[in-house]
This record gives C-alpha cells, sequence and structure tokens, in this order.
C-alpha cells in the first residue's frame, strides 16, 4: 500500500534538518508535484459579454500575423482595432477604439469605446481614457502620435492630446 502525498511530505518535514536539494528522494519530489500541480494548473478565467471578445478564436498564428503582444488578462472588444507592435499589457480597450502601431497600453489602463490613439504612445499603468458611443454628438478623446500619459491620468470625452504632449502622472482633462 503506498503512501498519501500528505503523510510523505509530513514526514519529509518532520525529518527537515537532514534534507538537502540532493537528498531528497524522489518520492517526495513526486508527492510535492501531486499536491502543486491542480495549484498551478491555472488556465483562463471564465466571462460572458454580449460583445465576444476580439481575440476569442485567434490561434498562435493570428497573433503573430497581427505583430502585437496582448499579456493576460487583457482584453480588446470585438471592433477594436491594435496596430503593429503595440503591446496590450493587462488592459482593456472597448468596442471601436482604435490604438495605433508601437503604443503601449500598461498594466489597468483603459481605453474607452471609440478612443483614438496614435503611434508610439505610452499609456501608463492605470490611465482612463474616456470613450464615446452615444450621445452621436459627443467627440472620442483623440491621442496623437508620440504622447506619454502618466499614471492614473484620465483624459475624458472630446479631448485631444496633440503630439508629442507629455501627461505627468495623476492629471485629469
Amino acid at each position: 500500500m503506498s503512501k498519501s502525498p500528505q503523510s510523505i511530505i509530513e514526514q519529509a518535514w518532520e525529518n527537515r534538518a537532514n534534507l538537502s536539494p540532493e537528498a531528497v528522494s524522489g518520492e517526495i519530489r513526486n508527492a510535492v508535484n501531486a499536491v502543486n500541480k491542480p495549484m498551478g494548473a491555472g488556465g483562463y478565467t471564465q466571462f460572458y459579454d454580449k460583445v465576444p471578445s476580439k481575440f476569442e478564436n485567434y490561434t498562435a498564428e493570428d497573433f503573430a500575423n497581427g505583430g502585437f503582444r496582448v499579456v493576460p488578462p487583457a482584453m480588446a472588444r470585438r471592433g477594436s482595432f491594435i496596430g503593429k507592435n503595440a503591446v496590450l499589457m493587462p488592459s482593456y480597450v472597448n468596442i471601436g477604439a482604435y490604438v495605433g502601431e508601437g503604443t503601449m497600453v500598461d498594466t489597468w489602463a483603459t481605453v474607452g469605446s471609440c478612443a483614438q490613439i496614435g503611434k508610439n504612445v505610452h499609456l501608463s499603468g492605470g490611465v482612463g481614457i474616456g470613450g464615446v458611443l452615444e450621445p452621436i454628438q459627443a467627440g472620442p478623446v483623440i491621442i496623437e502620435d508620440n504622447c506619454f500619459i502618466g499614471a492614473r491620468s484620465e483624459v475624458v470625452e472630446g479631448v485631444v492630446i496633440e503630439e508629442n504632449a507629455v501627461l505627468s502622472m495623476g492629471v485629469y482633462i
């Protein structure tokens, strides 16, 4: 009768003064791996949205052809555009948004619906770019090329940030 992983690990713990990486038996390694396997399995977070993810059916080849990076759990809704060499850290890009070539959308940044982000822009961590789907006359946020938007800044509907501009962190426009 074989011992349970718990009993093997408990016995190793009691004998810990005599353990070294070289002295750990295969039995102990197997027990630790068996216990860790379910915790390290990971997997994708399940969700439901009435608008599908842009990447819902992407293959590795589709990502390679797209030429951009998407770091989990980044989310871009179908109907958004992501340019070549753009990087989406864990962030959110809404429907109708445009993210230009070479742009970095850093961790926890949000690009709102219909916002237009130019080439080589850096949206720092936690930046909020407003979005508009309605009313019809509302203007989108436009961030022109080569801009830097500092951490935790907010740029709201109708604002245009002109080319090469730098916003410090925590700016609300």
